[in-house]
């Protein structure tokens, strides 16, 4: 059985210090390659976010027949802390920040931690550092609150400044 240096994140041989090999998928290369090879999962993601956000841009959902109505408005007249997001995206796109957080703050939140999030991502890839996001149960029942209480807050009469 190998051991593994936490140091180095080379594999040692079992009875001596020499590093052996890289461990397959870690990366930890030097080279420009090795950097290239580690930064195109990030790449990719950021192609990807950005395709979204032209095409959201692009095309304007304010404009009726372009996209599907939220079905949990459109059955029970309930906004969903979702409702408002793609006019939020596309007034973000233009630049227009008030009227993306009059449309929905929460995804306005969403993408600033997006921004930042991707950011450290890069980072830590670059380094050829893995990249752990330990969210515990604290973390994930407290962003549920929040939507919760968006989504109430919005639907209460004196919430109404929140609707999209």
């Amino acid at each position: 059985m190998r051991g593994v240096n936490a140091e180095s994140q080379r594999v040692t041989r079992p009875g001596t210090d020499r590093p052996g090999t890289d461990r397959p998928g870690t990366g930890t290369g030097t080279g420009p390659t090795a950097v290239l090879r580690r930064l195109a999962v990030p790449g990719g993601v950021l192609a990807a976010v950005v395709g979204a956000f032209a095409y959201v841009g692009a095309v304007d959902p304010n404009q009726p027949g372009h996209y599907p109505v939220c079905p949990l408005l459109r059955f029970t007249g309930v906004y969903c802390p979702g409702c408002g997001g793609l006019r939020s995206a596309h007034a973000f796109v233009h630049g227009d920040l008030a009227a993306a957080l009059t449309d929905n703050a929460v995804a306005v939140l969403g993408y600033l931690v997006f921004a930042a999030l991707w950011t450290f991502w890069v980072v830590r890839a670059a380094r050829g550092r893995p990249v752990r996001f330990d969210l515990g149960p604290v973390h994930l029942w407290s962003v549920g609150a929040l939507l919760l209480v968006f989504t109430v807050v919005r639907n209460l009469p004196f919430g109404g400044w929140l609707h999209p």
